[in-house]
C-alpha cells in the first residue's frame, strides 16, 4: 500500500535536530530521484484527483475493479481506507468501475458510505461500466453521472455451477427460474409434452428454491437501496425500477448495455454529461491512467487524494 498526504507528497521525517546526540542540523529530507520517478504515475493520478475535486467542490474516491470476482469481501479493507479521511456530512463522489460481484459485500460497502455522507449528496460517477452488483450499488447514490462511454447492467445474479463433468460455468438465477416457470406452464397445458418432461427432470427443486431466495434478496435490496439513496428525498417508483432491471425479456443477456438514456427511462436519477465537457474530460483522463496502471491484470485499485491501494 502506498499513501500520499494532502499535497501528494509522501510523509517524511523532519530535519535532524542539533540537540540530539550524534546528529547535526541539516536540510529537510526529500524523496530520492529514483523513488520520485518510481511513483511518478501515482503522483500524477492524485494530482488529477485534486483537479477534479477543485472543479466539483466535492471529495472524490475511486474504485476501479478489473478482477474476475468483482466486488468481494476483501474490498472492506480498501473502502475503509478510502473513507478514513472523508469528512462527515460532506458531498462525496465515487468513481466506480466494476463488472459486478458479491451482493452482500455491495450492501456492506453502502452501509459504510452512507453514514459518512449523512445528509449530503452521494454521487456515483461511471466512466465505463457498473454492471450487476455495481448497478445495485449506484441505487444507493442520490445521483449518477454518466456520458457516452458509461453503462449500467441488468440486476441478474449469477451463480457458479459445477457440472457432473467438472465444468464450471455461471448460471443466471433469473433464467433458471424463468425456464422452470415456462416448463411448468407447458406441462399444465399439455401433460403429455415429452420434451417438457425431460427438461423439467433436469432441474433441481432445491436449486430452484435457492435461486428464488436469491432473486427476492436482490429485489428487496434494490428497493431498500433506492429508499436510502435516490428516493430518500424525492419519492420515486422504488418497486418498478428493480422489476425493470430484473426483466430478462427486456435485457436478454447479463452484459447488455443500459446507457444513460435507458437509465433515465427506467426512472433512475441520471445526469448525462457531454464527453467534451471539461469535467468529464478530467474524469476520463483519470480513469484511463488508472486502467493503464492496472493493465490487463486481474486486480483492483482503491484511490483518492490520500490513498493509493492496488490489490
Amino acid at each position: 500500500m502506498a499513501e500520499a498526504g494532502d499535497s501528494g507528497v509522501d510523509p517524511e521525517p523532519g530535519p535532524a535536530s542539533a540537540g540530539e546526540p550524534g546528529l547535526q542540523a541539516g536540510p529537510p529530507f526529500t524523496k530520492t530521484p529514483t523513488f520520485a520517478a518510481f511513483h511518478a504515475a501515482r503522483y500524477q493520478r492524485q494530482s488529477l484527483v485534486r483537479q477534479i475535486q477543485d472543479m466539483t467542490g466535492r471529495t472524490l474516491i475511486c474504485y476501479v475493479d478489473t478482477s474476475d470476482e468483482g466486488i468481494s469481501r476483501d474490498d472492506t479493507l480498501g473502502f475503509a481506507d478510502l473513507l478514513h479521511n472523508v469528512g462527515s456530512n460532506q458531498p462525496l463522489d465515487l468513481l466506480l468501475h466494476t463488472r459486478g460481484g458479491d451482493v452482500d459485500e455491495t450492501e456492506k460497502i453502502i452501509k459504510m458510505i452512507r453514514p459518512v455522507v449523512g445528509n449530503a449528496e452521494f454521487r456515483a460517477i461511471i466512466p465505463d461500466m457498473a454492471k450487476s452488483a455495481g448497478t445495485l450499488l449506484i441505487l444507493a447514490a442520490d445521483l449518477v453521472l454518466m456520458s457516452d462511454t458509461s453503462e449500467l447492467g441488468p440486476i441478474d445474479p449469477q451463480i457458479m455451477h459445477v457440472g457432473s463433468n467438472g465444468e464450471r460455468r455461471r448460471l443466471s438465477v433469473l433464467t433458471y427460474i424463468k425456464t422452470y416457470e415456462e416448463l411448468e406452464t407447458a406441462l399444465h397445458a399439455n401433460g403429455n409434452d415429452v420434451a417438457a418432461h425431460i427438461m423439467m427432470n433436469k432441474l433441481d427443486p432445491a436449486t430452484l428454491q435457492h435461486y428464488r431466495f436469491i432473486r427476492e434478496r436482490a429485489r428487496n435490496l434494490a428497493e431498500n437501496l433506492l429508499k436510502q439513496g435516490m428516493f430518500r428525498i424525492t419519492p420515486g417508483n422504488y418497486t418498478q425500477i428493480p422489476a425493470d432491471l430484473m426483466n430478462t425479456d427486456k435485457w436478454q443477456t447479463h452484459g447488455q448495455v443500459i446507457d444513460a438514456q435507458d437509465a433515465r427511462r427506467i426512472g433512475l436519477n441520471v445526469q448525462a454529461i457531454d464527453r467534451r465537457d471539461p469535467l468529464w474530460d478530467a474524469i476520463w483522463t483519470l480513469y484511463t491512467h488508472q486502467r493503464m496502471t492496472l493493465g490487463s491484470d486481474n486486480s483492483k485499485l482503491f484511490e483518492s487524494q490520500y490513498v493509493c491501494l492496488p490489490m
